[in-house]
């Protein structure tokens, strides 16, 4: 018997539970054979989901499909959050920059190795990473660490808080597809990647707080809700820089007073950590970001080329030049409101980037609703093989990606991207030419 569309969706989503729980019992070796195994298992059946949409142009899934997706993917959620985060994970640094403020610190000049405050530590921070350097993390997330601890100090609190910005993205991607008339069985292209289990559920991460105010901004444009917009683009950019690449895709479409206001607010959030020094000498704190751009190296096969021919903030620039250019480009030849136009550019940016974590990858989910899009699905799946590197760190290696995992990594993108351009461009001309309807001369 031939299994329905719908069918296959519900079988391979029983599969991706059946896979991410085994990955979530092997959650403490990350990057080990059995975590690695499922969670490839996982992103393969994943992207067989992708593909089943995208093949059915047009057609939908019935509600009862989408609403059971959504049930397993909150089960599997539901695995890694119970599970505790790594020794050294970010989100112990997000605690501690949170609890730093709410007792009258500076987390961009405080460093928590300092003997002098050992006393603010607790048994969930003094093991965070980078120990000997203050935060790098944006005003936007410094605000966010600090509502959260101030309801509940602990990782667990802000891994649900994280979680609760995923459900949140999933109402609003549901929203946004009924009144776009598009199939609301898209919201599970965003819903059962895996990276949301790993890197939200799990590890927990603060860009997954930064994608919701960067779909919230995209929501409000649609509804032509300016000021709204702007706003949470401004929030999103406080969050993290990565979202600054998508300016262009708001020319013309916020008035100047509306583009001031977000200006305005990404520049408030910054008041509460603005120092003496401000006042005299105009220095805004950054905490650790330049040695972040100067030192950090992740993942950066295309960074390490730039860098052997300009200096470090000079290849950060190219970074930046090569979203915002791919944002100018796609603003002219995609229509407004298109999701295309907000995936490739900060994708781009990324892939000229100097720290390329998986979870970076979070910011490009919710637009992953079209087979334009196929090749940044695929990436969020290629890139877990760099879970490698934990694995070889536990075990005494180097914290340094293989070339091979790199090859494959890329290739599979580069592969996934010449296939959509060849679709898109080169078989309509080649079908042209065979017809007589559109000849070389």
């Amino acid at each position: 018997m031939k299994l329905t569309p719908a069918w296959r969706a519900c079988l391979l989503g029983a599969g991706m539970l059946l896979a991410l729980t085994i990955c979530s019992r092997n959650f403490g070796d990350r990057g080990g054979p059995g975590f690695m195994t499922a969670l490839a298992l996982a992103g393969t059946m994943y992207l067989l989901v992708i593909g089943e949409f995208s093949s059915r142009r047009g057609a939908t899934f019935s509600f009862r499909v989408v609403a059971v997706g959504l049930v397993l993917a909150g089960v599997w959620r539901v695995e890694f959050l119970r599970l505790s985060p790594g020794a050294d994970d970010d989100i112990h640094r997000y605690v501690w920059d949170g609890r730093v403020q709410r007792r009258g610190y500076n987390p961009y000049i405080v460093v928590p190795s300092d003997p002098a405050l050992a006393g603010l530590h607790t048994l969930e921070t003094r093991t965070l990473n980078h120990p000997d350097l203050p935060s790098p993390y944006p005003p936007g997330a410094q605000l966010f660490f600090r509502g959260v601890t101030a309801i509940h100090e602990s990782v667990f609190a802000m891994k649900v808080a994280f979680v609760v910005c995923d459900f949140a993205i999933v109402l609003i991607l549901v929203d946004l597809l009924r009144r776009s008339g598009q199939g609301t069985h898209w919201v599970l292209a965003y819903a059962w990647n895996p990276l949301l289990a790993t890197e939200v559920a799990g590890s927990g991460h603060v860009d997954i707080v930064g994608a919701l105010l960067l779909l919230i901004s995209f929501a409000a444009l649609e509804r032509r809700w300016r000021a709204v917009a702007a706003v949470a683009f401004g929030l999103a950019v406080s969050v993290k820089l990565l979202p600054i690449v998508l300016l262009p895709l708001y020319w013309r479409r916020i008035r100047i007073r509306e583009g001031v206001l977000a200006a305005a607010v990404a520049g408030l959030v910054y008041v509460p950590f603005l120092s003496r020094s401000f006042l005299s000498d105009g220095h805004i704190p950054t905490g650790s970001l330049g040695t972040y751009v100067r030192s950090f190296r992740f993942n950066d096969p295309v960074f390490a080329i730039l860098e052997r021919i300009v200096a470090p903030q000079v290849a950060v620039g190219v970074a930046l030049l090569a979203g915002l250019v791919t944002a100018g480009w796609l603003r002219r030849k995609w229509p407004a409101g298109c999701v295309v136009a907000w995936a490739w550019p900060m994708a781009a940016s990324l892939l000229c980037a100097p720290v390329v974590y998986p979870w970076y990858l979070l910011w490009m989910l919710p637009f992953l609703r079209s087979a334009s899009t196929l090749p940044i699905a695929i990436w969020t799946v290629s890139i877990i093989p760099t879970y490698y590197v934990w694995h070889l760190r536990a075990t005494g290696g180097l914290w340094l990606v293989p070339g091979w995992v790199m090859l494959v990594e890329y290739g599979a993108v580069a592969g996934a991207a010449a296939s959509v351009w060849f679709r898109r461009f080169a078989r309509p001309a080649a079908a042209r030419d065979s017809t007589g309807r559109r000849g070389s001369g």
